[in-house]
Order: C-alpha cells, then structure tokens, then sequence
C-alpha cells in the first residue's frame, strides 16, 4: 500500500515539471531545416562530421545573407537536429595573407 503511494506521488510529482530547456531545441531534422529556411532564410553553408568515443553527429552550419543569421546543428544518426547555437552578424571568414617584413 505505502509502496502504491509513493508511485503515485513521484508520478503526479514529475507531471508538473517541465521538461529540459534543451528538448524545446531539438527535433526531427525535416522540421528543423523547414523552419530554418521559411522562417530564416538561411541555407546550409558548411558542415562535418563530429566522432566520439560513443556516436557520430553531424555538425551543420545554416546561415542567411539576406537576414544576417546563422545556426549551428548537431544532428544525431536518429534524425533528430539540436540547435546549439544561433545568432546574428554572420560572416564568411577569408584567409589573412601574411604581411612582408620582419617577423614579429
């Protein structure tokens, strides 16, 4: 009987949390990228792959000229997308050539 209340209790407990912010970040990557294009304008602009000890992700980079925006992915072999970064001001890097004279 004890036993049956304290499931019951730790169940309607755990009703009212609310789950991770991180979940609200996460989807089935066709609903990620729709959004990403629809709502942003942004396309992929580059990407790899990412290799630890227990999985393999795929990091993607979308990014919008028109809007400024970018998104940083990382999508699991499952198909589902996390967001892990956003932001604005986005710009595509170049590489500095080196500048003639005395090294410093």
């Amino acid at each position: 009987m004890v036993k049956h209340l304290i499931v019951a209790c730790l169940t309607v407990g755990m009703a009212g949390i609310p789950p991770p912010a991180a979940a609200a970040n996460c989807g089935p990557r066709e609903a990620v990228i729709e959004k990403l294009k629809s709502k942003y304008a942004e396309h992929f602009t580059a990407g790899g792959l990412q290799t630890t000890r227990t999985s393999q992700t795929i990091v993607e980079i979308w990014s919008s000229p028109d809007t400024g925006t970018f998104t940083v992915l990382l999508t699991n072999p499952n198909g589902v997308s996390c967001v892990v970064a956003a932001g604005t001001d986005f710009f595509e890097g170049s590489e500095i050539s080196p500048v003639e004279g005395t090294a410093s």
